[in-house]
């Protein structure tokens, strides 16, 4: 009697599943559908060719790809390779100046114009303007400003300053600080715009009650502001941090990794072996270890951002 007792409500139990089935699928239909172009982008373009690029960094590829497997040769041909850890050894250097002076600007910057000083919008303006420059313009213009015989140099030598010396573009050891200079005129608006909005985001009783508590501005700042800022902060880091890895225009138009290859960074390094050099499997290896970097960059973020957050 009790296996007959259950079977109605194991039926009625199955019955209803097709229904909740069918009205989870209808449920916004419109805006699933809506969604399709962008999903079957997300799967060709973004997965399949990430998938296919570390597919084919394992081949011995040179002008068109081929299903030649040679394992980890291409890799251990690309870190054998002076050019590369030249590239990587430069990544590395004016990526961590780029972030730090970045952040550490764009957040002095933004305090200044939290201030609520006059013609504060037209201020914001200017020092957003170059982020709305491509990197190729930004770099000609720097690499007129820094030839040594029609920019700074010549001009201050023509003015009567001949012992001036401005030539970090041609000398091999001041090089990458002449790309710094150039990235942050570039980018550091954009991170002010970023850190003023967080910090227009701090409650004015906060301010208030440090106030009364008589804590200096400077400590709540930095003991109380920003901490309350931290999305903006890991936000800023994750931006900065990917453009960092995939730069390439900057450098083209700068310096085109001279002199020599004193300025080479990983993406020239990509572009060079795919397109100029006819050798697919070790361009793709190359942009196998860019993926690796700029997933160490991501998967933290998206924990912080979002994994962490259901625990909390």
């Amino acid at each position: 009697m009790a296996d007959v007792a259950t079977q109605p409500g194991q039926g009625a139990e199955t019955s209803t599943r097709p229904g909740f089935v069918q009205r989870l699928f209808l449920h916004n239909i419109t805006a699933k559908v809506a969604a399709l172009p962008m999903i079957a982008t997300v799967l060709v373009i973004f997965v399949g060719c990430t998938a296919w690029t570390i597919y084919y960094s394992f081949t011995n590829s040179r002008l068109l790809p081929r299903n030649d497997f040679v394992g980890f040769d291409q890799y251990v041909r690309l870190f054998g390779t002076n050019r590369w850890n030249i590239s990587i050894t430069n990544l590395l250097m004016y990526g961590s100046m780029s972030l730090v002076l970045t952040l550490t600007l764009g957040f002095l910057l933004a305090v200044l114009m939290d201030q609520k000083i006059r013609f504060e919008s037209a201020f914001r303006t200017i020092m957003l303007y170059p982020f709305a420059l491509s990197f190729i313009v930004t770099g000609l213009v720097w690499q007129w400003i820094m030839n040594p015989t029609l920019g700074l140099q010549g001009t201050m030598r023509n003015l009567g300053w001949t012992g001036f010396t401005f030539d970090w573009i041609s000398n091999p050891r001041m090089v990458l600080f002449a790309l710094l200079i150039a990235g942050l005129w570039q980018g550091v608006g954009f991170c002010m715009v970023l850190m003023l909005a967080g910090l227009r985001g701090v409650d004015e009783e906060i301010w208030k009650a440090a106030r009364v508590d008589g804590i200096p501005t400077w400590r709540t700042y930095i003991s109380v502001v920003l901490p309350m800022m931290r999305g903006v902060l890991v936000t800023s880091v994750v931006i900065i941090g990917s453009g960092i890895v995939r730069l390439y225009d900057l450098v083209v138009a700068l310096t085109n990794g001279g002199p020599g290859i004193s300025s080479e960074v990983p993406a020239k390094y990509v572009y060079d072996y795919m397109f100029g050099g006819g050798n697919i499997g070790q361009g793709l290896a190359a942009s196998t270890m860019m993926l690796v970097t700029v997933m160490i960059i991501m998967v933290p973020w998206a924990y912080l951002e979002f994994g962490g957050k259901g625990r909390r």
